[in-house]
């Protein structure tokens, strides 16, 4: 019975679709709804096939008639797949970025669970049966001799015996087994599997043991007072920013600070927002914690994701490490979650299902378990400033350590004032020269891959374009190539202009062509490039990472993946090409994540006693942005931006939310939201802005635009997408077009 005290008899499931009203079934015969807990999947019919489901709620009718109402074909969970805890999570993030419910449990869920895999890994056991049993008391096997070994086997253990365990005992013995199945006198059945060692088991990559219990350093008073402080809120929801500079310590807190839950009997989730972070991670906490440990992020396989997911559920893993879509990882008894580079966009999804982000998730799941959440970045989003202004998160500062050089140097190189060699001013050129002499090692930064940006005719104009995108191909000489990198399409480098066949020349810098420039200025020194053409797999990325760290590369060359958490400590110069990208942007955000990306690179420069020197190139030395970094670091930049943003009304000053549509037809994305604004309730309190052609208006063949929703208060806003959202679904156009709606959207292009 519900708590109306009306009779239960119908289950409500929800399967991996975009549909948001539940199906109503009956369950299994002899079972009751009260029978089948909530959270567990259910094999039901969904038209002329069978889909897997997962039971969300009873109800007393049914939605449908009588005579359309079907039964559940199969229960496949004696137990809730998630804790009332997670399955609450995922009911928030279904509500609050407005996206079906059967998706986001989906998204939550290994593949393998979702096409049906048990729970819990399972083994194959044989036991004789009682016929089998009185058969080897009568000899009736005794013509067979394999028959009468395998069964006398199975006669002396309790409970059956695995394959496993069978086939060191006696050779080739299946086809013995087979013909005691015929006889019924032994029976084959599925069993849990017995937890794997994780520390001896493939579990992924990241994976390989370390040396658990390795002494703590001694820590400064600022990481004691952050460590006591969290410590001191076990139990009780708490929002931490932990602030502080590069190498200032904050990994060392994480440690401690999960040290202590564990020693409490709860588990600890540490997010971290790309991959190539997992392996540093994982390396440091296995060989501080005496825990098993998992990985959860998007490179492992499906086995392995099972295999993870599987050990956090059981409680085996008590210290589940991943990147974003380990906000939903299945821990029992959390009592502690850090997301490390809280700032960093990685954390939001971006593209296909639901457009969560991580970050905030994990706030809301820290609430919801009464456990505090650490927020660590050196340069924290502007929301999070907010918050902390605001009172709703406390502060914790870690100035720079006693044992540390002190903050690098930063200075401005107008490039309008000095020659400029493919991108590379004097002043630049010069103080690398200076540094490398001095026998320490250099990184050169800038934001964009491949060769050139750009080919152009130097007769005709012609600039050779993507055939699917509004956009210029980029040029990639390594490879011979030109390449989107929106739609990732990809053809031969021409050697001439495909209009007049006269000359044709790259314009512009990546990083293929900086690293060419620097090995002629710089032939006797050895030059490492690290992007997303030289490390796209781990192994890359490890041995760029070790050419660096031995100082066998004197010079770095890399794109923002150079920013994630690596440490070089032979690097005391940093400089910075191309800084005014972020500058004069339509996206609101650009010049947040262009300071960001300064301090963060800027802190690879003088790591450990030496002081270190950032050079930033720049046409606008004169900017107040670039001034306020300058002389007021992050947060002299951020008190200024911020001003800006409130003025404007944008976050955190505003809430907002998009709904962004692409049809293969080039107006049709902007009459379907066209249409869907003339839908939109009269409110005084939400506005609606648009419908625009997206920045980059065709991608992928498809044309692209977006409407923006915007309002002062987060409830307005959802009340009106609440009632807004159901009448857009039902437009006969909808059916034509691919739409999503972002809520708290990253950019706005």
């Amino acid at each position: 019975m519900d708590n109306s005290g009306a009779t239960l008899s119908v289950l409500r499931v929800v399967i991996d679709a975009p549909l948001r009203t539940p199906f109503d079934y009956l369950p299994p015969a002899g079972l009751t709804p009260a029978g089948v807990p909530l959270g567990v999947r259910v094999r039901v019919p969904v038209g002329k096939r069978d889909a897997i489901g997962v039971v969300v709620d009873y109800a007393a009718a049914a939605s449908v008639r009588p005579e359309a109402l079907k039964a559940v074909h199969q229960v496949l969970d004696s137990a809730a797949l998630f804790d009332p805890a997670l399955l609450q999570l995922l009911r928030w993030t279904a509500d609050y970025y407005h996206h079906p419910l059967g998706e986001v449990i989906a998204a939550a869920l290994p593949r393998a669970l979702r096409d049906g895999a048990p729970v819990a890994a399972q083994v194959e056991r044989w036991s004789a049966t009682t016929a089998g049993l009185a058969a080897l008391a009568a000899d009736g096997a005794r013509r067979a001799p394999k028959q009468q070994a395998l069964l006398a086997l199975l006669a002396e253990s309790r409970g059956g015996m695995s394959g496993a365990a069978i086939a060191p005992r006696l050779a080739h013995w299946r086809e013995a087994a087979r013909a005691l199945l015929q006889r019924a006198w032994i029976e084959r059945h599925q069993a849990d599997a017995p937890a794997p060692a994780l520390r001896s088991c493939n579990c992924g990559p990241d994976a390989a043991p370390a040396d658990a219990g390795r002494t703590a350093p001694a820590l400064s008073a600022a990481q004691i007072t952050a460590v006591g402080q969290i410590d001191a809120s076990a139990g009780n929801y708490a929002a931490w920013v932990l602030q502080g500079a590069t190498g200032s310590g904050k990994t060392e807190v994480y440690l401690q600070c999960a040290a202590r839950m564990l020693a409490r009997g709860a588990s600890v989730l540490v997010m971290v927002p790309e991959i190539g972070l997992t392996p540093q991670l994982v390396q440091r906490f296995r060989a501080r914690l005496d825990v098993d440990i998992v990985v959860l992020h998007s490179g492992l396989s499906d086995a392995e994701r099972l295999a993870a997911w599987r050990a956090a559920r059981a409680g085996q893993a008590r210290v589940v490490l991943g990147t974003r879509s380990a906000v939903f990882a299945p821990l029992p008894d959390l009592g502690l979650i850090v997301v490390d580079e809280e700032h960093d966009s990685s954390y939001k999804q971006h593209d296909g299902g639901c457009r969560y982000s991580a970050r905030d998730l994990a706030l809301v799941r820290a609430q919801q378990a009464h456990i505090p959440v650490v927020l660590g970045s050196a340069t924290p989003a502007f929301e999070t400033l907010q918050n902390l202004i605001g009172g709703r998160y406390r502060g914790l500062a870690l100035p720079r350590r006693d044992d540390q050089a002190p903050a690098p140097r930063l200075a401005l190189v107008d490039v309008r004032a000095h020659t400029v060699r493919q991108g590379l001013s004097n002043p630049v050129i010069d103080a690398m020269r200076r540094h490398l002499a001095a026998n320490s090692q250099v990184l050169v930064f800038i934001n964009r891959r491949g060769y050139a940006p750009t080919l152009l005719c130097t007769a005709c104009g012609w600039i050779a374009p993507c055939h699917a995108c509004d956009a210029r191909l980029t040029v990639h000489r390594a490879s011979g190539q030109l390449r989107c990198h929106h739609c990732g399409a990809a053809e031969m480098l021409p050697p001439r202009c495909l209009r007049c066949g006269f000359a044709v020349k790259p314009v512009g810098q990546g990083t293929e062509r900086v690293e060419e420039t620097l090995q002629q200025l710089f032939p006797d020194q050895a030059l490492l490039r690290l992007d997303r053409d030289t490390a796209s797999r781990p192994e890359q990325l490890d041995a760029i990472v070790e050419g660096v760290l031995s100082g066998a590369a004197r010079i770095l060359v890399g794109t923002q993946m150079v920013t994630k958490g690596h440490h070089f400590p032979g690097i005391s110069l940093v400089v910075v090409l191309n800084a005014d990208q972020g500058l004069f942007s339509t996206d609101f955000r650009a010049a947040e994540r262009l300071a960001q990306t300064i301090v963060q690179v800027a802190g690879r420069a003088g790591r450990e006693r030496t002081q270190g020197e950032v050079l930033i190139q720049t046409e606008y030395p004169e900017h107040p942005l670039l001034q306020g970094l300058l002389s007021g670091g992050y947060e002299g930049f951020a008190a200024t931006a911020m001003l800006e943003r409130e003025a404007a009304r944008w976050p955190p000053f505003g809430r907002l939310a998009v709904l962004r549509a692409s049809t293969r037809a080039s107006n049709g994305a902007l009459e379907f939201l066209a249409a869907a604004r003339q839908l939109s309730p009269a409110t005084r309190e939400v506005r609606l802005l648009g419908p625009v052609a997206a920045a980059l208006a065709r991608r992928a063949d498809r044309y692209h635009a977006q409407l923006l929703i915007e309002s002062a208060e987060r409830g307005p806003l959802h009340r009106f997408i609440d009632d807004w959202l159901p009448q857009v679904e039902s437009l006969a156009r909808a059916r034509r077009v691919r739409y999503a709606l972002d809520v708290d959207p990253i950019d706005i292009q």
